[in-house]
């Protein structure tokens, strides 16, 4: 009569190829997790960044500029065209709805999330919770060139990370 089993020397090996593969799962495979989140936030921000800065790109450039486009760009230099102003920031008494040039965005913090997006009926934080917002315009050469404003998009993530992004806008 043939007895089948283990031996003790089989089963201190099975246990052993257990153990490297346990230590691999936990050491490559589950840390795989957390950077799955980092770039999900990243693309997120990537996504708040890009609906903001539409929402701004569709400004006028300036409040001296025509809204119609009918007269020259402001300091454009041709008959007709009046100076850019040389003041950032939004109008006396405009809310975020009531912006109309891309320098009333200028030393907005913390662009309120919680309010509804433009034309809709869903808020940012309802979109992208944990996320925060700073937006903010400038002319990057200083006063003397009035052409080209820089908009600054900051998008800080639910993991605290602050990303960055920059739009030009020219005078045309």
């Amino acid at each position: 009569m043939k007895v089948k089993g283990f031996t003790l020397i089989e089963l201190v090996v099975g246990m052993l190829v257990i153990g490297i593969a346990i230590v691999m799962l936990t050491s490559m495979l589950f840390p795989q997790a957390d950077r799955a989140a980092y770039t999900l936030h990243k693309v997120r921000s990537a996504e708040l960044a890009h609906a903001v800065l539409n929402e701004i790109w569709g400004k006028r450039f300036d409040e001296n500029t025509d809204a119609n486009g009918g007269a020259p760009a402001c300091g454009s230099g041709l008959a007709g065209s009046s100076a850019c102003s040389a003041t950032l920031g939004p109008d006396s008494g405009e809310s975020r709805h009531d912006f109309d040039d891309i320098d009333d965005y200028a030393g907005v913090s913390g662009l309120t999330i919680n309010s509804n997006m433009l034309d809709s009926t869903q808020t940012y934080l309802s979109q992208y919770p944990g996320y925060q917002l700073s937006v903010s315009a400038s002319y990057p050469n200083g006063l003397a060139d009035r052409n080209t404003k820089l908009i600054q998009v900051d998008v800080t993530t639910p993991s605290g990370e602050v990303i960055t992004y920059h739009a030009l806008r020219s005078n045309y």
